[in-house]
């Protein structure tokens, strides 16, 4: 294994920490899981790419919330999974690691992938480079399963109005963005690609990959995915440190 991975608690809830062997100072990754709730510990891919490039990384545990500002009672009933990330996690990156926003990437797969996108979408400022992989973008479409989703929004509606496309900002947009998608992923390939069209008649620049194919939506994709996901943050973090010199 590359690097090390320990398990914490931030603000009373888990996290695991990657530390690579060579940690490259003043900057952070914090990488969200997504529904099954299996995070990168211990993963072999990223681990190596991520102890390559000297990434310090924090995957917090955030149960089945989607990562929003909505309540979910599963993840805490006074909380939201979104402030949590945006304030918990950041200021322990900064505590612990002195590390700010927008020296913090947020990578993400399936839900997280989705959740990477919204705190993109909502907080361009402090977020400016995401790395979606296999983004849940249209999880209103899971409402009405039995999910906590359904706790959390009345109706479909009501949770396809939180959904990220929703939220782009056209003056407040991550200038770092890369989607990627495995084209036999039934699920979420073609809220994926509708998100790229958005992007991409708004003129907002982007990385994504739709091409790629291992397996659709399962961690043989996600693992092959690791090394152009983790280059992308890598080099998205060398030009954000030359824009704010």
């Amino acid at each position: 294994m590359h690097g090390s991975w320990t398990t914490i608690s931030i603000g009373g809830k888990g996290a695991d920490i990657f530390t690579p062997d060579t940690p490259t100072s003043g900057r952070a990754v914090i990488h969200l899981h997504g529904h099954g709730l299996t995070t990168l510990k211990d993963n072999p891919a990223f681990s190596k790419e991520l102890n390559d490039r000297g990434l310090r990384t924090v995957c917090p545990h955030g149960k089945r919330s989607w990562w929003l500002p909505e309540i979910c009672a599963e993840f805490d009933t006074e909380l939201t999974p979104f402030t949590y990330v945006k304030e918990n996690v950041v200021a322990w990156i900064g505590e612990n690691w002195n590390v700010q926003t927008p020296n913090i990437a947020l990578t993400g797969i399936s839900m997280g992938g989705q959740g990477a996108i919204q705190l993109g979408y909502r907080c361009g400022r402090d977020f400016p480079i995401i790395a979606a992989i296999s983004p849940a973008v249209d999880f209103h479409d899971w409402w009405g399963q039995g999910l906590p989703l359904d706790e959390m929004f009345e109706t479909q509606e009501a949770a396809r109005q939180q959904t990220a496309i929703l939220h782009l900002q056209p003056l407040n947009w991550p200038r770092h963005q890369l989607i990627v998608c495995d084209p036999g992923d039934a699920d979420w390939i073609h809220s994926s690609e509708r998100l790229a069209s958005k992007l991409y008649s708004s003129g907002i620049p982007f990385e994504s990959d739709f091409e790629t194919s291992n397996g659709g939506h399962s961690w043989d994709y996600f693992n092959v995915m690791a090394p152009r996901v983790v280059k992308f943050v890598s080099e998205a973090l060398d030009a954000e440190s030359k824009r704010l010199v």
